[in-house]
């Protein structure tokens, strides 16, 4: 895929499997790209975040926007974000798609029901408008081992053209810490998106040195 430097818009789901900190760069690597984010999270994602981040995930969609905003240096209208029932929300109508979608992480409870087309909150019915105006789609599934269920639901979406890239870290960059493992399924999320990033040296490539 080409990478992208006009802005774009990304929705970005953060649901209630293991790996928050994968969406939480990836929010933070769109906003340094340019890029708007639409971001959505469940209820038990606040949980994993305080569980994995020691992040006390507000409750208020507001308190998230400014919190974020602030951290990530984001600007005026470049983030935001929307509650579980908000159904005015952009995400929710066909009429105003993002360019791309990322569930990250994505349970296997979301999986299922993206797959079947249940649309019972705002990150579900997000995910059926991508899919039915042919946007990109890219969920993170975080689990192990898959069960048939789970296999059965991606390989449904996967023959829809939905990007399944579950968040396995490769070691031939030799990562030295966590947030290495952390970019490296980060880069590859971005690759999906078309973004260009500076997260990892591609295969056979070198990064580009500063001020090159």
């Amino acid at each position: 895929m080409s990478m992208s430097s006009s802005p774009r818009t990304i929705t970005v789901a953060f649901t209630g499997a293991s790996g928050l900190p994968y969406g939480v760069r990836l929010v933070e690597c769109l906003l340094q790209a340019g890029h708007r984010v639409w971001l959505l999270y469940s209820q038990v994602a606040q949980i994993v975040a305080r569980q994995e981040m020691d992040w006390a995930l507000p409750a208020r969609p507001a308190e998230v926007e400014a919190e974020l905003s602030l951290r990530f240096g984001a600007a005026p209208g470049q983030l935001r974000v929307f509650g579980r029932e908000e159904w005015f929300a952009p995400p929710a109508s066909g009429s105003n798609p993002p360019d791309a979608m990322v569930v990250c992480p994505c349970t296997m409870a979301t999986l299922a029901a993206i797959a079947g087309g249940l649309s019972q909150n705002l990150i579900e019915r997000a995910a059926d408008v991508v899919i039915k105006e042919a946007r990109k789609l890219v969920l993170v599934p975080r689990e192990a081992p898959y069960s048939a269920i789970h296999l059965e639901n991606m390989l449904k979406l996967a023959r829809l053209g939905v990007c399944i890239l579950p968040p396995n870290p490769g070691f031939y960059h030799h990562p030295q810490t966590v947030q290495d493992l952390v970019d490296f399924v980060v880069a590859r999320i971005l690759d999906q998106l078309g973004v260009a990033h500076t997260l990892m040296a591609r295969w056979g490539e070198d990064l580009p040195q500063e001020g090159a």
